[in-house]
């Protein structure tokens, strides 16, 4: 979840020696993003966080879904942030979001048997949309102070966003933030002055959200926070997870999904990928869950402190889908930050949910017709990319693509254009018709051309 509809991938980070898929059993998440402070005389502790970064040029949007474990008691959480946020910047989001990109990046056990070659007749074109949306956020400033003043910390900023009082602080020393959150009150982590310091030194501001716990479902002791999303422009891309551990019961994992055009690593961390694609016995698919948790403890056994990439592939597309999802649509991906992205010039609310599916495919040549739908259903994510594209500025674009192409025979496109189509968007037409040309299908058997439609 490339250009509109981006490229999704999923990283895990083990926090106990730092910073979680492909194959349908999710791992628990548990690490944190910064850091709990409480005015209760108890310990918190951080727990099942998900975080989804999306990135364009210099823009980042971080979205995260946090709960903790700890009394119900008023309690708040601080993240340090590259620059002073105001309201416009953050707004609270639904959970079913990250429900969603989860699902599509859990691991997940696929059984592959052999098809009719005769199936009912498939092909290019039928491009539709199904339904449309828009994410909203609100928030209006206020704020109160306690104790005495702290002259090395500034208050930046101050506003409400659904259940969080937020305050933007930027200080010049670490001791100085330490007291200003002890003298409002807060119980902060006894060593929480030494792992401020780099953040100060650094020049961070800090993201510190009071939670009103009045507005908050509590369920076994347990809060059910709403997830946050906040934008800013900065040359690097830095997740702060060191202060997460602060509120850590122990060993702590964290998932962090990325939306970008490219791939993305750790810089100062071993990276490793999951072993995927594996032919497993018949045995673990009664035991799925517990043999894809043995395979990642395995694989950051041989690599300790290492960030473990699990899943990357288009976020708009899916090869095998879980369950019943079927990639991101443009209403998610707008609510993950779409709408504040530069390239994305979104107009008139959130995208609609791109769809896009096969009509009919006539093949003349050595190439078995169910060869060629296959090579295209597999390049789906490509389409969604145009059609997503396409939906941005016009949440209900609908239509037909019509494509003719020849295959060579080396198995490459040597020429595709487009036919009678139907779709009004010209731009998007032309991306399709792109995406076809650079499609790769197996050679023919005789070596020659092969025509499609």
């Amino acid at each position: 979840m490339n250009r509109t509809a981006r490229t999704s991938s999923r990283l895990a980070v083990s926090c106990a020696a730092l910073l979680g898929a492909l194959v349908a059993a999710p791992r628990a998440a548990s690490a944190f993003c910064g850091f709990y402070v409480s005015g209760a005389d108890k310990d918190l502790f951080a727990d099942a966080t998900q975080v989804v970064l999306m990135r364009d040029g210099t823009r980042t949007v971080l979205s995260m879904q946090n709960d903790y474990k700890g009394p119900p008691e008023d309690f708040a959480l601080v993240v340090p942030v590259p620059v002073v946020l105001q309201k416009e910047n953050v707004k609270t989001l639904s959970a079913d979001v990250f429900k969603r990109i989860d699902t599509l990046s859990a691991p997940r056990l696929v059984e592959y048997w052999e098809q009719d070659p005769c199936p009912t007749g498939i092909g290019l074109g039928n491009i539709g949309t199904i339904g449309h949306g828009a994410g909203t956020g609100t928030g209006q400033g206020f704020g109160t102070g306690h104790g005495r003043m702290t002259t090395s910390v500034k208050v930046e900023a101050r506003f409400e966003v659904g259940e969080y009082e937020i305050v933007i602080l930027s200080a010049t020393d670490s001791s100085g933030l330490d007291t200003w959150l002890r003298d409002n009150k807060y119980k902060i982590p006894a060593n929480a002055e030494p792992a401020l310091k780099p953040y100060v030194a650094a020049g961070s501001k800090f993201f510190v959200a009071k939670v009103n716990v009045s507005k908050v479902k509590f369920e076994d002791g347990r809060a059910t926070l709403s997830p946050l999303r906040f934008h800013y422009d900065t040359d690097k891309l830095v997740l702060p997870v060191k202060l997460g551990l602060l509120n850590s019961g122990g060993t702590q994992d964290l998932i962090v999904h990325i939306l970008a055009a490219e791939r993305y690593e750790v810089a100062n961390y071993p990276n490793v990928t999951i072993p995927t694609n594996l032919d497993v016995k018949e045995s673990a698919r009664a035991s799925f869950g517990s043999f894809y948790a043995a395979l990642f403890d395995r694989t950051l056994e041989k690599n300790p402190r290492a960030v473990v990439t699990e899943y990357a592939w288009q976020a708009t597309n899916c090869d095998p889908c879980p369950g019943s999802a079927a990639g991101m649509s443009g209403v998610d991906l707008v609510t993950l930050g779409a709408d504040v992205m530069p390239s994305m010039h979104v107009s008139g609310g959130a995208a609609g949910s791109a769809s896009v599916r096969q009509g009919a495919v006539e093949v003349k040549g050595a190439l078995p017709r169910e060869v060629v739908q296959r090579v295209v259903r597999q390049s789906f994510g490509r389409f969604n990319a145009c059609y997503g594209a396409g939906q941005l500025k016009n949440p209900n674009l609908a239509g037909r693509v019509t494509i003719e192409f020849v295959i060579g025979p080396d198995g490459r496109v040597q020429r595709a254009t487009h036919g009678s189509s139907t779709l009004p968007d010209a731009s998007v037409v032309e991306c399709v018709t792109k995406s076809v040309g650079a499609l790769q299908f197996p050679e023919p058997g005789d070596k020659k051309k092969v025509s499609v439609v």
